[in-house]
C-alpha cells in the first residue's frame, strides 16, 4: 500500500494542471518531494531530474512524463467567446460540456465548453459527431476585451477534473496519463534510496510527450543522463470493460499488476531483469506484445546517443484521454516495489549486449 505521505504527493501531481509545453506546476510539486531524498535540476526543455547513490555505477534512468493532454486559445470573437485547438489527441466528444481551468495571465480562469443545447439542433444533425471547431469557451465575458483581460490566445488549459476515489482501491482522473508515470519513478527511486545497490539511479519527469513526434523531453534528458539501462513508465489500454477485442489489444486489467512489454524497441537483458525481480517478490505481472513502436517515451530513449538499453513497464488504464481515467492503485505500489527490485539487481558487471 501507498504510505500516507505518496498518497498525498500523487494526490497534488494529478490535480495540478500541466499540458505538453506548460508543466510548470506539477514539475513544480515534483522537483519539491523530490527533494526531500535525492539531489534535483532541471533542463531547458523543462524536464525534472532527480539523482539517489549519484557515485554509483552504471546509471539507470527512470523515466514518466509528466505532462498530460490540453487546449490552447487560438481566437477570441467579439462577443467575448474563446476558440481552442488540441495539445494531444483528443476525442472531441468528451469535451462538450466540460469545465476548462486554464493558466491565464493573472491567474487560473474556469470556463465552460459550450454547444447548441439539442433542442436547437437539427434532427439530420444531431447524430453527427462534434467537432473540435464547433465548441466554444465561455469563460462569462461579455466581449471580447473583458476576455483578453484575462485570456490571451496561447494560453493552455485542461478539463477542470479532480482526483476521486472509488471502490476496490481505484482512481479517477483527468491526468493518469502519464502523470502516474512520473509519480511511479519517483516513488521507486524512493524506495531504492533506502535500500540502495551499486547502481547510480535517475529517476526523470519528461517533459512533452503527448506532443512528441521528435521525442520530445525524453530524448534530451536521455543524452543529459547518458544512462546504459532506462526504464520507461507509462499506461496502456485496460482491456477489462465492455467493447474491447483482446484478439487485437491484447489482455490487460485494472490490479492485474504491472504490464511488461516485449517487442522490437524493448532490450531482451533489461526485459529478463525486470521479469526475474517480479518472480523474486511473487508480484503478479501481465505481459503486452510490441511488434514496432510503443508509442511511449521509450521510442526515443532506446535510440538515444549509441542506444540505450531499455525497458517499458505500464499502467493498466480505463478511458484514455477522458476526463475520468480509472486506474488501480495497487498496480501502482506494485510498478514502484518491482522497478527498486530491478535496479538492486544491476551491478558493474552487468553486460547490456544483446546476446
Amino acid at each position: 500500500m501507498l504510505n500516507e505521505t505518496s498518497y498525498s504527493f500523487l494526490k497534488r501531481l494529478l490535480d495540478a494542471p500541466g499540458p505538453s509545453g506548460f508543466e510548470t506546476v506539477p514539475a513544480r510539486i515534483w522537483r519539491g518531494e523530490a527533494a526531500g531524498f535525492a539531489s534535483v535540476s532541471g533542463d531547458v526543455m523543462g524536464n525534472s531530474i532527480a539523482v539517489v547513490n549519484p557515485g554509483g555505477s552504471p546509471t539507470i534512468m527512470l523515466a514518466g512524463h509528466i505532462d498530460e493532454i490540453g487546449v490552447i486559445v487560438t481566437y477570441v470573437d467579439d462577443q467575448g467567446y474563446a476558440y481552442v485547438g488540441p495539445i494531444g489527441g483528443w476525442d472531441p466528444q468528451v469535451l462538450v460540456g466540460q469545465r476548462v481551468i486554464f493558466q491565464g495571465k493573472e491567474g487560473n480562469v474556469i470556463g465552460v465548453i459550450g454547444k447548441k443545447p439539442i433542442h436547437l439542433i437539427k434532427p439530420d444533425e444531431r447524430e453527427k459527431a462534434s467537432r473540435l471547431c464547433d465548441l466554444w469557451v465561455d469563460i462569462g465575458s461579455a466581449n471580447k476585451a473583458e476576455t483578453l483581460a484575462r485570456l490571451s490566445v496561447g494560453d493552455a488549459g485542461v478539463v477542470d477534473a479532480r482526483m476521486l476515489e472509488l471502490p476496490n482501491n481505484r482512481i479517477t482522473s483527468r491526468s493518469i496519463d502519464n502523470r502516474i508515470g512520473a509519480f511511479v519513478v519517483l516513488e521507486a527511486l524512493r524506495r531504492y534510496s533506502e535500500s540502495p545497490g551499486s547502481a547510480r539511479v535517475v529517476a526523470v519527469a519528461t517533459t512533452q510527450e503527448e506532443i512528441a513526434w521528435r521525442g520530445g523531453g525524453a530524448i534530451a534528458s536521455a543524452v543529459k543522463v547518458s544512462p546504459a539501462m532506462a526504464i520507461v513508465v507509462d499506461v496502456t489500454f485496460a482491456t477489462d470493460h465492455p467493447g474491447v477485442d483482446k484478439k487485437e489489444h491484447g489482455e490487460a486489467t485494472l490490479g492485474g499488476g504491472p504490464v511488461l512489454t516485449r517487442g522490437s524497441i524493448v532490450s531482451p537483458v533489461v526485459f529478463n531483469l525486470v521479469r526475474s525481480a517480479a518472480e523474486k517478490l511473487n508480484m503478479p505481472y501481465q505481459m503486452h506484445a510490441a511488434g514496432r513502436e510503443s508509442f511511449t517515451d521509450a521510442d526515443a530513449i532506446h535510440n538515444a546517443a549509441e542506444g540505450i538499453a531499455t525497458a517499458l513497464i505500464s499502467v493498466a488504464n480505463r478511458y484514455m484521454h477522458s476526463p475520468n481515467e480509472m486506474i488501480s492503485l495497487d498496480d501502482l505500489d506494485r510498478c514502484a516495489d518491482l522497478i527498486a527490485e530491478t535496479c538492486r539487481a544491476v551491478s558493474g558487471t552487468t553486460d547490456f549486449t544483446e546476446r
